[in-house]
């Protein structure tokens, strides 16, 4: 059933909480286009630099999701998302005093990549926390709809931070725009300051991180798969249609945008009504369809239909197989567990770029569109492997 009325406290708090991270993530999303900007044009380094200032961040966050994981669930979601945000102030402060050093561009570039693990380890802190903090306080058995609340937040934030880092960047430079990064998390500081936390689960043993990892790989493999899609859209979209010399070459991130959201909207109650093995293994077959229109397309509106049906298939799988990684583990594991799940999409969005675009180098744009439809399948192979060995269970 969706979501109770916004009377009901519970519910309140989960929306304010979706909220502080949507403001959080706008800092992520701000950065994106404005760190490689800065680092070319005001540093006058090279794009092998500016791809390392933006993914430095990416990694940063896949190595702490362990630690963040671990904090919630010891010491409470409260306090990770807390002390996620804090991370966000220092990194940003930091980013600007990178600003402030131009004429030195190797120090400004050192201490710019301070700020960005920093910042990675706040995001990493802030959404690990969150999501924990948000299942508290609904209840397990609603996890796929939180799951997907909070991803149509965060990938609304990317959507947005963009556009926005680039006016502030243009009107009030690069310390500009980091200063106001730095003020969006103090507002999320402000607003948790009042919200109840939830109450930790006392254990007397808990499992190593790697042990977690072991029970959920193959859910977070089919996040990793999954995500390969949209990271290529994301970096080779533009590209493509350049190359063939196609118009609507900036539309391919909102026709997968529109895609997404519509489906978050719609149906953002199945995983919880149906299971989210059978909303996956769905999802996972629209999404190679739409993956492999891209590649084949004899003209722009084709593709673009690709990149709409890719968004479809895209939007449903973190939250369905995040629903399952929460059935896999007791309520004491559950921030480990999902930091270790959220790693899996950080590694799928941190690898592609690079590997992707060495493939595109060799063999065109279109060949990177042809892997992304050869990942989604691999990941509905092993949903329907999962789907099997459930009902063997069952038998």
């Amino acid at each position: 059933m969706p979501f109770q009325s916004i009377r009901d406290p519970a519910q309140a708090r989960l929306l304010l909480l979706t909220l502080i991270l949507f403001l959080s993530y706008l800092c992520v999303g701000m950065a994106l286009p404005v760190v490689p900007v800065f680092v070319t044009r005001q540093l006058g380094l090279d794009n092998v630099w500016a791809g390392l200032g933006v993914g430095i961040a990416f990694l940063a966050t896949i190595l702490t999701r362990g630690y963040a994981g671990g904090l919630a669930d010891r010491r409470g979601a409260r306090l990770a998302a807390a002390r996620g945000l804090g991370f966000y102030v220092a990194g940003a402060l930091t980013s600007l005093g990178a600003g402030l050093l131009t004429p030195a561009p190797w120090t400004a570039f050192a201490i710019l990549l301070a700020g960005r693990l920093l910042l990675g380890l706040g995001e990493s802190l802030v959404a690990v926390g969150v999501i924990a903090w948000g299942i508290g306080l609904v209840g397990p058995a609603r996890s796929g709809r939180v799951l997907a609340l909070i991803g149509a937040a965060i990938y609304g934030a990317l959507a947005l931070g963009g556009p926005v880092g680039l006016v502030l960047l243009d009107r009030f430079g690069f310390s500009g725009a980091m200063a106001a990064s730095a003020v969006l998390p103090c507002l999320g500081l402000v607003a948790i300051a009042r919200l109840p936390g939830v109450a930790t689960v006392p254990a007397a043993a808990r499992p190593s991180f790697w042990s977690v990892i072991g029970r959920i790989w193959p859910h977070g493999a089919i996040v990793c798969l999954q995500g390969i899609g949209f990271a290529a859209i994301g970096s080779f979209f533009t590209l493509y249609f350049l190359d063939r010399g196609w118009g609507y070459a900036g539309l391919g991130l909102t026709a997968f945008g529109a895609g997404f959201v519509l489906v978050r909207l719609l149906l953002g109650h199945l995983p919880d009504r149906i299971g989210g093995l059978p909303v996956a293994t769905g999802s996972l077959a629209v999404e190679a369809l739409g993956q492999a229109l891209i590649w084949s397309a004899p003209g722009p509106l084709t593709a673009l239909a690709g990149a709409f049906l890719t968004g479809l298939g895209c939007s449903m799988i973190f939250p369905s197989m995040g629903r399952e990684v929460v059935r896999l583990v007791a309520p004491h594991l559950r921030g480990t567990a999902l930091g270790g799940f959220s790693a899996f999409q950080d590694l799928a969005y941190g690898l592609t770029g690079p590997l992707a675009g060495l493939l595109a180098d060799r063999a065109g744009y279109g060949r990177v569109f042809l892997i992304g439809a050869g990942a989604a399948a691999a990941g509905l192979v092993i949903a329907l492997a999962l789907r099997r060995a459930r009902s063997m269970v069952f038998e």
